[in-house]
This record gives C-alpha cells, structure tokens and sequence, in this order.
C-alpha cells in the first residue's frame, strides 16, 4: 500500500464511524472490542460533563486528557480529534483562560465535533481542519499536545512527531495515548490493509517508538503501558477482522499494549 492507500482506507473508516453516530452505535481502536469505549476509558464525571454523540463517537484507546496533567491556561492541540471528546475534555480543564484545539482530516468528524461543541457550550474549543503530518499552526503555538491512538494510523509518523516537535513551545509536553508494540509481530498482521485502519498494523516497536522521538528533538522520553492485550484480546480482535486467528493470537500475545507516550521539546 502507498502512503496515499492508507491514508484514504483511515479516512473511509472514521468517516463510517461519525456517520454511524446518528444509530447511536460506538467504535474504538482498542484491539479489545468486547470492552465498551465509554465504560473502560471514562469516568462517570466525564461522561456526564459531555454531549452523548460525543461519547458515541469515542474512538480512542485510552484517556490522554486524564494523564496530561492539563493546567488551567494550557493551550492543548489534540492530534486526530475524531467527534471531539478529548477536546472538550481539555477545554474543560484548561478553563476559559486557556484552549483546546483539535485537528482532524475527516470532514464527516469536523462535522460532528462541531456539533458536539455547540451541544457542550464551550467558547475556547477551536476544530481544524487538516492532517497531522502538516499541522494548520504557526511554530512554538502550543504548550501541550496529546492526541488518542492516532499517530499508530499515519504512514510517515517521523513527519508527524516533528511537526508536533514544532507547534509545541519550549518546554511544552508532548503526552498521548498510542497503540504501541514490544517485540515484533507476524508480518502478514503489518501488511493486512484492514489492520492499518483498525490501527493495529501502523502500531510502532516501543524502542523505534522512543528513537523517533529522540531524532524529532524530544527529550525526557517515557512510554507507560495502560493496558497489555493477552491471547482473548488478540483472537477476538483478529476473528472480528475475518483472520485465521488461532496461530496469529498466540504470535502477538502480550506483544500489543496501549501505552500513554510522554516527552518534552527542551
């Protein structure tokens, strides 16, 4: 697949999933579908302080706006915003002194998330449009990026990290939530174009991982696991992709974890 494939199958599936939004069904990256997005990830609070369609769409693998540590004035840039739930999480957090904004290439989530931010009746919520391997910024606007198990989608994530590198200010924190791999895993699993937007396939090795941060300029590098997906998680994920997933499952057990990924920009 080129760079342009990928792209176009991640697109096609994240616009399927903010149309699915009006049949009020859910979606998530987490290679464990069994476990219901809003229950695992949310707490009752959060939930209960954001519009229903912004949860229906909830699309991530993990709460990068819990981790963050976000501070009342932060500016906040959340990568591959989707309907916008991160967003008007952090919005929240940083207060009307501060900003969250969300970059998205799907028109059918700008859509949404716009919606989404009329609903929550936020005023420091900004949505952009455009891809984060050339994020609508200027250098040095930002003080926080995060962004929820989407950098594992894009096909040139060096581009991605120093774009990111760029926007964020001296000493701004770079702190999301990826699908991240410790070892290696089958071949046939990174080539399946299915995976790629199930975001499975684009997943990093922790170690390149932490060297593509380090090339980018980041520094104070550490990835936390949150969640280690086992043999179940992995056979349910793969027979709900229609793989052969008995041999598959046991080649990337305990191999596949979400990971909460911290750096600095000195």
């Amino acid at each position: 697949m080129t760079d342009h494939d990928i792209k176009q199958l991640v697109k096609d599936r994240y616009a399927e999933e903010a149309r699915r939004v009006l049949t009020g069904a859910s979606g998530s990256c987490d290679p464990a579908p069994a476990a219901p997005v809003s229950n695992d990830l949310y707490d009752q609070t959060e939930q209960a302080a954001l519009p229903l369609e912004a949860m229906q769409a909830s699309l991530g693998c993990g709460n990068p706006t819990a981790l963050a540590q976000l501070e009342p004035g932060d500016v906040v840039l959340d990568l591959g915003s989707g309907g916008g739930i991160d967003v008007l999480l952090s919005a929240r957090r940083v207060g009307p002194t501060g900003k969250a904004f969300g970059l998205d290439m799907t028109e059918e989530m700008l859509v949404l998330a716009e919606e989404n931010k009329a609903r929550s009746g936020l005023e420091n919520v900004e949505f952009l449009r455009g891809e984060i391997e050339d994020i609508p910024l200027p250098e040095a606007s930002v003080g926080v990026i995060i962004s929820n198990c989407v950098i594992n989608l894009s096909a040139d994530k060096d581009r991605v990290l120093r774009e990111a590198f760029r926007v964020l200010r001296p000493g701004g924190r770079f702190a999301v939530s990826d699908i991240v791999v410790r070892g290696t895993i089958p071949d046939v699993l990174r080539h399946d174009a299915k995976l790629w937007a199930g975001c499975f396939a684009g997943a990093l090795e922790e170690t390149e991982y932490r060297h593509k941060l380090a090339a980018a300029g980041f520094v104070d590098i550490d990835v936390q696991p949150t969640r280690i997906f086992g043999f179940d998680d992995a056979h349910a994920f793969l027979v709900g992709q229609g793989l052969e997933a008995d041999a598959l499952a046991h080649a990337v057990d305990g191999k596949v974890m979400s990971a909460f990924v911290r750096a600095t920009k000195p």
